[in-house]
């Protein structure tokens, strides 16, 4: 049974909600158990913490969660919250989200708070959001999923971070190195409603982070909001062509037609030549099988957040 309130206290106080903590993802900077347990403490009984410890699977720990408790909630980066939703969604959970990312996505699109404080506040509160989410192969995505040249820039991240920290700075230069180094196109048959092109391509990218787009100057968030994906194709071009689309990229100058093709669909299919590839999705990487089917999951998660539009 969910929660741990007896019948007598049913009405009294709402059951606990449980924070799942990944205290090595997103931001290193203080101590965030130290901060969350002192945010909880302004409401007893309210909440329960959890730390994922190091090695261990976050999905397992949201699964478990999830089947006792009817509230979960992420704290870390984009990662953990990507995967505490999906076990959210698969139990019928309320998901919470203490965000501790280098970008925040998800978070900033949802107008949620990035200060403990008073994202605690607001997850007290309990006011919820159905909002919809993008699903490859049957597994969840938030902001955008890939094939191609960003799983290779998230291998490039992860070493850039272990060096120089993390920062948007180094997460920048990981997406110009990444580029300038990256030649291994492919080939694909992409099917966007029923609509059948055939395209070479070094990235396909498909997005469901209204924000995101906006904040790099790319359309396709007005077809984000209307429960419709964004997909981008980036054209075969040489090293120095991808490394100027970096750059274009980082400073928001991105154009159709030079720099990507566009399509928009409520259902994309991509089969590639290879069976298996990797596919990135909010910055974790999963090799998945040809071909991989989008879907747009309409209003399918119920997230503590605020109206919409405030």
């Amino acid at each position: 049974m969910r929660g741990a309130n007896t019948e007598d206290d049913t009405e009294a106080s709402p059951p606990p909600a449980c924070i799942l903590l990944n205290p090595g993802s997103g931001k290193r900077n203080g101590n965030p158990r130290a901060q969350i347990e002192a945010a909880m403490a302004r409401y007893p009984g309210r909440f329960v913490l959890r730390e994922i410890s190091k090695g261990r699977d976050i999905s397992a720990e949201a699964d478990r969660a999830a089947v006792e408790y009817d509230t979960i909630v992420a704290a870390g980066g984009d990662g953990t919250i990507g995967a505490i939703a999906e076990a959210a969604l698969r139990h019928g959970c309320t998901l919470g989200i203490l965000p501790r990312g280098t970008f925040n996505f998800f978070a900033r699109g949802l107008n949620l708070p990035e200060e403990i404080d008073e994202g605690i506040d607001l997850i007290a509160t309990g006011q919820t959001r159905e909002i919809s989410v993008g699903e490859v192969n049957d597994r969840l995505f938030l902001n955008n999923a890939s094939l191609g040249l960003y799983p290779a820039i998230l291998t490039q991240r992860e070493g850039t971070y272990r060096r120089w920290g993390r920062s948007r700075l180094a997460a920048h230069w990981s997406v110009i190195a990444t580029f300038t180094r990256f030649h291994r196109p492919l080939s694909l048959v992409v099917s966007v409603d029923g609509r059948v092109v055939r395209k070479k391509t070094p990235l396909a990218f498909v997005a469901r982070s209204a924000y995101q787009l906006d904040l790099f100057g790319l359309k396709g968030s007005d077809d984000v909001r209307a429960e419709r994906f964004a997909l981008f194709l980036a054209p075969d071009s040489s090293r120095w062509g991808l490394f100027r689309m970096a750059i274009r990229l980082a400073w928001g100058s991105m154009k159709e037609g030079r720099d990507f093709e566009y399509f928009t669909g409520e259902v994309i299919d991509i089969e590639t030549q290879s069976r298996r590839r990797v596919v990135a999705r909010d910055g974790e990487r999963e090799k998945m099988s040809s071909p991989f089917r989008f879907r747009v999951l309409s209003k399918a998660l119920r997230v503590i957040a605020p109206p919409e539009g405030t």
